[in-house]
C-alpha cells in the first residue's frame, strides 16, 4: 500500500505526462515502493526521461532547470524539482553516476507499468533496478537493494 502523499505525487507525475514522445520512469525509493515494498521510505520522486521531454515538460510546468552543476555522484543533462505535488519530483534527463570507469549513463532497458489510481506510471523491472541502487552504491540504495531482493 503506497503512502498517500506518494500516491498523491505519482498520480500527478503521470498527469503531467501524456505529451512524452519517449519512454519515461520512476527510478530509486519510489519505485523501489511501487514495486510492493514495504516499510520503505520516500522523500522525494525521481523522474528519468529524455532530454526532449524533460525539456517539454519543465515548460508546461514552469519549472526552471537548476544550473548548479554536477554532485561528485550524479548529474544529469537537465534536471529540476518540481515542488507542486506532496513530494517533490525530481526530473532528470541524460543522469549518470560516477562510477570506477567514470560516468556512466543510467538508461533503463526494461519498463514495467504500475496502475496508480487510474494512471500508468513506468518503472524498472526489480533486477534492472536493483543493478541500477548497486550501481549507486550508497548505504540507502544497498539497503533498498536488499529490501526489493528479500521481499519478492
Amino acid at each position: 500500500m503506497l503512502a498517500s502523499d506518494l500516491r498523491g505525487t505519482l498520480v500527478m507525475t503521470a498527469d503531467a505526462m501524456p505529451d512524452a514522445q519517449d519512454p519515461w520512469w520512476v527510478i530509486s525509493s519510489a519505485a523501489v515502493a511501487l514495486h510492493g515494498v514495504a516499510p520503505i521510505t520516500v522523500g522525494d520522486v525521481d523522474l528519468l526521461m529524455s532530454v526532449g521531454d524533460a525539456r517539454r515538460l519543465m515548460d508546461k510546468l514552469s519549472v526552471a532547470p537548476i544550473e548548479d552543476g554536477p554532485s561528485a555522484m550524479f548529474r544529469s543533462t537537465l534536471f529540476a524539482r518540481w515542488e507542486t505535488p506532496h513530494l517533490v519530483v525530481e526530473i532528470m534527463a541524460g543522469f549518470h553516476v560516477a562510477t570506477g570507469a567514470g560516468w556512466t549513463e543510467v538508461l533503463p532497458r526494461t519498463r514495467v507499468p504500475i496502475i496508480v489510481q487510474g494512471r500508468v506510471v513506468y518503472v524498472p523491472d526489480r533486477v534492472e533496478l536493483a543493478g541500477m541502487l548497486r550501481l549507486f552504491g550508497r548505504p540507502k540504495d544497498l539497503e533498498r537493494v536488499r529490501l526489493l531482493t528479500s521481499q519478492v
